[in-house]
């Protein structure tokens, strides 16, 4: 007799869950895979089970609606807010929303799902969503999430999105060819940037964002002022990018910039609007500079603690500048030695040269 998993795998695939919560650039990074899902399979029904912050990486729509330009990728979107969960784990709201959650999953009555971010809690919602089949990494990032996967896949590559299309092409049982990624056009974002580049008389312009997950990641932030004073001096506005708790960081760039630089926060949405009109990003190993990466903006990538083989910018023109101190370390607080040692020079000279085909 079949088991549960084995008769599925004999019937087809009409309705396919993808489970890649967070954060920012972790999602981006599947986008290429789940394109190549969408390439492959083009009638397949494609659910994305997301964190709600996250949510305007695959839609421009307040609410889930039919894949087009707005929504490019998912058929129906899943938000859910486990960071709320988790600090009201005990409260009546959490235990509705989560039940809620779990019951719309199971609506939608998927085939099978494919755990992309590996942890403990996206595999259990990819056991909860009741899918016969589901794929994961054979090594995901905690361990104990292999024991909700029908199919554990070594994953293949260098680059965390070669890993990915290797897991996808498990599932499509043939290679997969890497697809551009496809994010939504946020209408009322692009007015709202043009309104504001209009604003400060900006054309060309490129983003800065001296910001980063933690600390040993960035880049000291009185150095992109000084880069982007010399971004002036080649005709380039410097607009500064940063989140909710990085304010003094982008002051700092500000103040060192000798009135070149401009601060400019963003709604997630806005900075999708923004970077797709921008001629040049730089900054560290940081979601907005895969969002950069993914919509093809030319990236000055400084890098420390992190490594660029798996984690740097891909599909891109770039340069990736990282000093040979710098090691594979997990310690967050402390400024990354070899970061450290990236002079304004070389990133400057990096610049320069992504930005002379702009310029012929």
């Amino acid at each position: 007799m079949l088991s549960p998993a084995a008769a599925a795998a004999s019937q087809p695939i009409r309705r396919l869950l993808i489970v890649r919560m967070s954060a920012m650039g972790d999602v981006i990074h599947a986008l290429p895979a789940v394109s190549a899902l969408r390439c492959a399979f083009p009638n397949i029904h494609i659910g994305w089970l997301i964190e709600r912050r996250w949510w305007d990486l695959l839609s421009s729509s307040n609410q889930d609606g039919p894949r087009g330009p707005q929504q490019p990728l998912a058929d129906s979107i899943h938000a859910v807010d486990t960071k709320k969960w988790r600090k009201e784990m005990f409260s009546r709201a959490t235990n509705q929303a989560f039940f809620a959650a779990i019951r719309e999953l199971r609506h939608q009555r998927y085939d099978a799902a494919i755990d992309f971010q590996g942890l403990l809690r996206s595999a259990m919602f990819s056991r909860f969503s009741r899918a016969p089949l589901r794929y994961g990494f054979a090594q995901p990032r905690e361990h104990a999430a292999r024991f909700f996967y029908t199919d554990s896949v070594p994953a293949t590559g260098t680059h965390v999105i070669e890993q990915n299309i290797s897991l996808a092409s498990a599932f499509a049982a043939h290679p997969l060819s890497r697809s551009p990624s496809e994010l939504p056009i946020h209408p009322d974002a692009e007015a709202r940037v043009a309104l504001r580049l209009d604003a400060l008389a900006i054309s060309r312009f490129a983003i800065l964002n001296p910001g980063a997950g933690w600390s040993a990641k960035q880049w000291p932030a009185e150095r992109y002022g000084r880069v982007a004073k010399a971004l002036s001096d080649m005709g380039y506005t410097s607009l500064v990018n940063f989140g909710p708790a990085e304010q003094s960081l982008a002051d700092i760039a500000i103040s060192s910039s000798a009135g070149t630089a401009h601060s400019f926060p963003c709604t997630l949405s806005e900075l999708i609007a923004l970077t797709r009109h921008a001629a040049l990003f730089i900054g560290g190993d940081t979601g907005p500079m895969h969002l950069a990466a993914a919509l093809g903006i030319p990236v000055v990538a400084i890098f420390g603690p992190t490594d660029p083989a798996r984690n740097g910018p891909f599909g891109t023109r770039s340069t990736v500048l990282r000093d040979p101190f710098s090691r594979a370390d997990h310690s967050r607080h402390a400024l990354d030695p070899g970061i450290a040692r990236i002079t304004v020079d070389q990133v400057v000279s990096a610049a320069q040269k992504l930005l002379e085909p702009l310029n012929d």
